[in-house]
């Protein structure tokens, strides 16, 4: 027979007790026991226990059951998914109904019969590791950033043609991907149509932003961990490698990972399984792994900032994203895509971009990519009153650099910096040119003769 699961036992009888641990050591994986219910927290947040196998009656009163049903209670305000079976002496129709009712699983009668309490405290298991797959199903399914519809990856450019075409050649495997290029190019679309057109299509993806997340907090996001594991886990919770068993797993900027979480990755892909923060049991994980960086791992291989073998494990197949600004005649279909998403978002009628407009775009370099034109699409979508968006539409940071410097060479005009610092001090001093003579640090006659110069 097969140990599995972790049971906690509470019963003020010792003999019972012992009783039960010989009973369920060919059975459990783990037996806990006590006599002292004050400790079920202490056990509940340090054993974790799968099933719970609660006494109804202890010294303070040992008929009504009134006891158990306050430490049941306490265990289900604890962990509501909790399991508990009541144990009792004095067994009747209406404790079993109340003890059901008021949250227990099954009931049980002492003395028990063997077969009986085995049968009880296994559909016990079976039920607390359905629970706990559901609650990892749920977290799967809320994880999920992507349906079955296909991405929109566009582009007619000679380069962006070649990485659709390699994304079909994978269309059948499993292989991990790494796919390199700039900011904003779009990695993350491209994962998601690799994904879309892989075998594991209807499965999830499970998306993390290695450079969005602190150090700190990598290892339980990846990993999972349980309840107690840290002082803020209250509850357990799977990670992303464990929610993206069966699916896939996109590793979004995976050049700013530090060496020790490189070795544990390159660990967990290496022997298929992983370890929650707190726990000692492993899990086994089945993941395609998507890896995006803008980073030249080759590079850092190479001067030893990331690992080499961790490097052979995720590359079996690069795919390089080249950036907008060698995309030619792409810029203009993205353009006009994203015109057409504001437009439906914004509630806008806007027809398309002038010739000069267009020259506009085609002319600048983009450092941003994509998500640089996407941005200047939606501001241009929403600020603009023309039909046809016209080139002062496309508020590019060459056109704000202009602006700053005219800006700033106005500020430099002393005529226009005299005018602004009269006319204040006439208001300040609510007209009386004594008194803002006095505030501007000349003579009344003096300010008589700048006013007149600026027909004031």
């Amino acid at each position: 027979m097969t140990k599995d699961g972790k049971i906690l036992i509470i019963d003020d009888n010792e003999d019972v007790l012992f009783a039960l641990n010989l009973l369920l050591e060919p059975v459990f994986e783990k037996i806990k026991v006590t006599t002292q219910p004050d400790r079920i927290r202490y056990f509940m947040e340090t054993y974790q226990p799968d099933v719970i196998l609660l006494d109804m009656n202890f010294c303070r009163d040992a008929i009504s059951g009134q006891e158990g049903f306050e430490y049941l209670g306490q265990i289900l305000t604890i962990d509501p998914q909790a399991v508990v079976v009541f144990m009792t002496a004095y067994a009747d129709t209406e404790k079993a109904v109340r003890a059901i009712k008021a949250g227990a699983t099954d009931f049980i009668s002492k003395p028990w019969e063997k077969e009986k309490l085995l049968a009880t405290l296994s559909s016990a298991l079976k039920l607390s590791q359905s629970k706990k797959e559901i609650d990892r199903l749920q977290e799967q399914v809320s994880a999920l950033k992507e349906g079955d519809e296909l991405p929109e990856l566009i582009g007619e450019s000679p380069a962006m043609l070649q990485v659709k075409e390699t994304i079909y050649q994978l269309a059948d495997t499993n292989a991990n991907i790494l796919i390199l290029g700039e900011n904003g190019t779009g990695k993350d679309v491209v994962a998601r149509m690799v994904k879309h057109f892989s075998p594991r299509r209807h499965e999830a993806l499970i998306t993390i932003d290695l450079g969005s997340i602190p150090e700190q907090l990598f290892e339980s996001e990846l990993f999972g961990y349980e309840k107690g594991a840290f002082t803020d886990a209250r509850t357990s919770k799977p990670g992303r490698m464990e929610m993206a068993s069966g699916g896939t797993l996109f590793l979004d900027e995976i050049g700013n990972l530090s060496l020790p979480m490189q070795a544990k990755l390159l660990t967990a892909l290496e022997k298929r399984c992983i370890t929650r923060l707190g726990a000692v049991e492993t899990r086994d994980i089945d993941i395609r792994l998507i890896c995006a960086t803008n980073a030249n791992l080759t590079a850092q291989a190479q001067e030893g900032s990331f690992r080499q073998d961790l490097l052979y494990r995720i590359n079996t197949i690069e795919l390089h994203i080249p950036p907008l600004r060698e995309r030619g005649e792409d810029i203009i279909l993205l353009a006009m895509h994203f015109l057409k998403l504001y437009n439906r978002k914004y509630k806008k009628n806007i027809t398309g971009l002038s010739r000069e407009a267009k020259s506009k775009l085609m002319k600048y370099n983009w450092p941003g990519n994509v998500r640089e034109l996407q941005h200047i699409m939606e501001r241009a979508a929403i600020l603009s009153n023309n039909l046809v968006l016209r080139p002062e539409d496309l508020l590019l940071p060459s056109d704000r650099v202009k602006e700053q410097k005219e800006t700033e060479l106005e500020e430099l005009n002393l005529e226009k910096l005299e005018r602004r610092a009269i006319e204040k001090a006439v208001r300040l001093s609510n007209g009386n040119l004594t008194y803002a003579a006095e505030l501007l640090g000349i003579t009344r006659f003096a300010l008589y003769r700048k006013m007149n110069k600026l027909n004031l």
